[in-house]
């Protein structure tokens, strides 16, 4: 569990930087970043959540009830944070609006590129290690991040050295795709557990 706390508190941090940046430089993708970052945080919470409910010994109903809880929670806000995504993009877009450069929004880019990785392994490991699968699907969606980071990275680039004004707001669309997706497997998968099951099980 200390792996998700340290996601957690990290996550935290990456959507105080990157929301802050991005909105004082007009920057859809460094936003659009910080969104995810929130989500991200919010599936570590509730892994928190999860795990901790397993460790204190509640019976197999209860553990499917915070899967059922969770996972319907990551839908809606993967949800929204599509929702948002679109807005802020194609308005900047539609504009012409350019975002100005920020050392603090690149810096926090720039260390998630080498935390992002480290996370990932732990929970992969500790997944494999206690036979979690959930822990390792988390260390999926952690790489994913990964490779989101480096999207903003070059789309920021492009914007700032190349002239590219449409860069950034693409650079934050090309995240849609991947936050959309989550969002239907979440909500699928949170329509497919049955706490009930277990009950029947039990009796």
């Amino acid at each position: 569990m200390f792996v998700e706390i340290a996601s957690l508190i990290y996550n935290t941090i990456e959507v105080a930087i990157s929301l802050t940046a991005g909105f004082l430089t007009g920057s859809s993708a460094l936003i659009s970043w910080g969104v995810d970052s929130i989500v991200e945080g919010n599936s570590a919470a509730f892994m928190i959540w999860r795990l901790k409910g397993e460790l204190d010994g509640i019976d197999e109903r209860q553990v499917l009830k915070r899967k059922k809880v969770a996972l319907s929670v990551l839908s809606a806000a993967f949800t929204i944070a599509v929702l948002f995504i679109c807005y802020e993009a194609v308005s900047k877009l539609l504009t012409g609006e350019t975002s100005d450069m920020s050392m603090w929004g690149i810096g926090i880019l720039l260390v998630s590129l080498f935390v992002n990785p480290v996370l990932a392994w732990g929970k992969y490991y500790y997944g494999k290690k206690t036979g979690a699968p959930t822990l390792k699907y988390d260390a999926i969606d952690t790489m994913i991040c990964e490779y989101q980071t480096i999207v903003v990275l070059v789309g920021i680039g492009l914007t700032q050295w190349q002239g590219w004004w449409w860069a950034d707001p693409v650079a934050a669309l090309l995240i849609v795709p991947y936050v959309a997706w989550e969002g239907f497997e979440a909500g699928r998968d949170a329509l497919a557990v049955d706490p009930e099951t277990a009950a029947h099980v039990q009796s």
